[in-house]
């Protein structure tokens, strides 16, 4: 499952990031999404866990937690292609 990481301190590292996450099972992938031009952090990022079961409960343990200077905000991805595939409201 895909997992998004918002108000990531802008010092964090994927290493810290993945080291979070491991402590609630295996870590498929992690990339903090950085600025084209300057390689900075925008101060979110991914992370990819292959079981729904560490997923969760690294959502509900990690979602308004402390990880370097600030309190992150952990939620399950929602990918943008299939979202707007099924919004035939309009």
């Amino acid at each position: 499952m895909k997992i998004l990481i918002r108000n990531l301190d802008r010092e964090t590292t994927e290493q810290e990031l993945t080291e979070a996450f491991e402590k609630f099972g295996k870590v498929q992938s992690c990339d903090i999404v950085k600025e084209k031009h300057n390689g900075l952090s925008k101060g979110f990022g991914f992370v990819e866990m292959p079981k729904p079961g560490d997923a969760k409960a690294a959502v509900k343990s990690l979602n308004d937690t402390m990880l370097g200077a600030n309190k992150i905000r952990v939620k399950y991805a929602v990918d943008k292609a299939v979202d707007a595939s099924q919004d035939n409201s309009k």
